[in-house]
């Protein structure tokens, strides 16, 4: 019998009890993870740049309340031109990478 090594860390007892080996969440947590990560993106380029969201909006050409529905994780709506919009306000450039996807991964 194999004996399973105990841990404290939130993530992997999280992930262990409810995504486990299921495909259909591991692209879910996949998914979220990306848009959490693009929304800290844009939040961290825009107060290194020392802009308000009303301001970084302006640059870009369109409101506050869309730069900030932008930094919230839970926004699913990223479109490559809009970054590409804010990336050219912020003095950034966009690197875009394909990672092959593992036996048993499912797409998100």
């Amino acid at each position: 019998m194999i004996k399973k090594e105990k841990t404290s860390d939130a993530v992997t007892i999280l992930r262990n009890r409810y995504v486990k080996d299921d495909a259909d969440r591991k692209a879910s947590v996949e998914a979220e993870r990306v848009n959490a990560q693009v929304a800290q993106m844009i939040h961290d380029l825009r107060l290194e740049a020392g802009l308000t969201q009303a301001e970084l909006a302006e640059l870009v050409g369109t409101t506050q309340s869309v730069i900030s529905r932008l930094e919230d994780s839970d926004y699913e709506g990223h479109s490559l031109s809009m970054l590409n919009r804010i990336a050219g306000a912020l003095k950034q450039r966009i690197r875009i990478v394909f990672d092959p996807i593992r036996a048993g991964d499912k797409v998100p």
